[in-house]
């Protein structure tokens, strides 16, 4: 329990640094409730320690998946998507903060970000796995590490369990019986849970159908290459037919609703009898 006292001691000294003002009770008390949850699905170690891209300071919160840090540099958090309340709560946990980046990769994105797991002062949880306890962040799949992925899912999982912050929406999570509610999500990131009806290859592309009218029904898309990558993780495209899945991902819209699955982590197969959204 070595491991858990010591992340327990950095945790008291942070809040205790930062508890300064009445305004910060609500957030602190929120952030011991969410790193309680995250350190409940981590056993005695963070498995998201990559290598150390550098430290700074956080200048500014540029959006709700980017900072600025005080000498310039711009970072994307990797790992997440934001929620409508992302932005308000980076800036609570965050703002003027000292930080420590650590990704496996350090290469700048298309708009200069640099992305990376963030974590505040000594701690060894990153900031995105409190934000995800929060419910105030959808776990993106982006992650491949396999073990600092599923931690990440974990800390979504335990907020949809207790319907923290977005997830107190019970339309939250679609549903693939409910098209027209998917088809409002064009151009979003959502997370959709349904029973695959079927699974059809055409040319490169692998299709799962959730409904029987393909010009109206959900679907998702698996190219070819992606293939490898379920079969490693030793999953069939064809044993999903008839089994419920959740996925998740940017949802597009030409001859009906679509995701197109890139990342084996985009798709989370669910027991026949489990409650929509509860499974970790």
């Amino acid at each position: 329990m070595r491991g858990a006292s010591s992340r327990a001691t950095t945790l008291e000294l942070w809040l205790a640094r930062n508890a300064t003002s009445p305004g910060h009770v609500t957030q602190l008390l929120h952030l011991i409730v969410a790193c309680l949850l995250v350190a409940r699905t981590t056993a005695l170690a963070n498995p998201c320690q990559f290598e150390s891209q550098g430290e700074g300071r956080v200048a500014a919160i540029v959006d709700a998946r980017s900072i600025r840090l005080d000498d310039g540099r711009e970072i994307r958090l990797a790992g997440i998507e934001p929620t409508a309340t992302t932005k308000q709560a980076l800036t609570s946990l965050l703002t003027g903060r000292n930080v420590t980046l650590r990704s496996a990769d350090d290469a700048p994105d298309r708009y200069g970000r640099q992305g990376a797991l963030v974590f505040v002062g000594g701690s060894d949880i990153p900031v995105q796995a409190v934000l995800l306890a929060q419910g105030d962040a959808m776990v993106s799949a982006e992650i491949a590490d396999k073990d600092c992925a599923a931690s990440l899912m974990a800390s979504e999982a335990a907020a949809r369990r207790q319907k923290m912050g977005s997830w107190a929406d019970p339309s939250a999570i679609k549903n693939t019986e409910s098209p027209d509610d998917i088809l409002a999500e064009i151009g979003r990131f959502a997370v959709i849970e349904g029973k695959v009806l079927s699974v059809r290859q055409a040319g490169a592309t692998t299709y799962l159908n959730f409904g029987r009218n393909w010009t109206r029904g959900f679907a998702v898309t698996i190219s070819k290459r992606t293939l490898a990558a379920f079969e490693g993780a030793g999953i069939s495209l064809k044993s999903l037919e008839n089994r419920r899945i959740r996925v998740r991902g940017w949802v597009e819209g030409n001859t009906g609703p679509r995701i197109d699955v890139r990342l084996v982590g985009q798709v989370e197969l669910l027991g026949a009898s489990e409650p929509a959204g509860v499974r970790p």
